[in-house]
């Protein structure tokens, strides 16, 4: 019992030695939103509001940063999650974004792709129901020409 102990103490104590020199680190820790420049003409406040429960904190200059982005290495994945998602779509700077596919955009959000699974383990209430997916489908395909 004492031999396999005494490696199992030195690793977790390793982890925790890692973890705690990996906090200081910038990478993950700009959590400033830019301004919103301009929003799509939305069809009705219901697809907006579906939107920003689902799409917004990645896809917008609106982010919501919770305690734990700030947590290396979560903030990394974050922060790197955030950066990607507004270059593919960004709801706050429509002038540039508004070229998105819509054939694509339709695609992930019936495939249940978006909002990716681990955004929702700590963010349920952006779990649409099936007519809420469906109402934010044939919102933003009204709203996005």
């Amino acid at each position: 019992m004492k031999k396999i102990g005494r490696p199992i103490l030195i690793v977790v104590a390793a982890l925790i030695v890692l973890f705690l020199v990996i906090q200081p680190l910038p990478i993950g820790k700009d959590h400033t939103n830019p301004p919103v420049v301009s929003e799509p003409n939305w069809d009705s406040p219901a697809t907006r509001d579906l939107a920003q429960r689902a799409c917004f904190d990645c896809h917008s200059n609106e982010t919501v940063w919770p305690w734990y982005s700030t947590i290396a290495p979560f903030s990394w994945l974050i922060y790197s999650d955030v950066v990607e998602g507004r270059q593919k779509m960004n709801f706050s700077e429509w002038t540039q974004g508004g070229s998105q596919d819509i054939d694509e955009l339709m695609e992930v959000l019936q495939e249940g792709e978006m909002p990716p699974f681990q955004y929702l383990l700590m963010h349920p209430e952006a779990k649409l129901t099936d007519d809420e997916k469906q109402t934010l489908i044939d919102g933003l395909r009204n709203t996005i020409p």
